[in-house]
């Protein structure tokens, strides 16, 4: 069975004590399960609902797309593909009409 790696110092030499992890170099201890529950992503919209992959959302102002003079006009809709963990682009979605993009989440609401 293969264990992940201390998340403390990416240690390998990591071993199980009845539900925790524990790394022997650092003497860190977690529970796997609880470290997962900690690692989801929340993204919030411009209305607080929580966005996750695969939602469909409408844009709600007016976007200018950097280095082009191309705009994304408000009401556009969009098809979110993942949700990033970045700060800020969190979105990557399919727009309509102008393809593969990065886009805020709070410059979108749940459609």
């Amino acid at each position: 069975m293969s264990l992940p790696p201390c998340p403390s110092c990416n240690s390998e030499y990591v071993y199980q004590d009845q539900d925790n992890l524990v790394c022997p170099e650092c003497a860190h201890e977690w529970n796997p399960e609880e470290q997962a529950k900690e690692d989801l992503i929340e993204v919030k919209d411009a209305n607080g609902a929580l966005l996750a992959d695969g939602d469909k959302v409408t844009v709600i102002k007016d976007l200018k797309i950097k280095g082009s003079s191309q705009v994304i006009k408000i009401g556009t809709k969009a098809l979110v593909r993942r949700v990033l963990d970045k700060k800020d682009h969190e979105l990557d979605c399919k727009v309509d009409g102008v393809g593969e993009m990065m886009v805020t989440a709070k410059f979108v609401k749940k459609a």
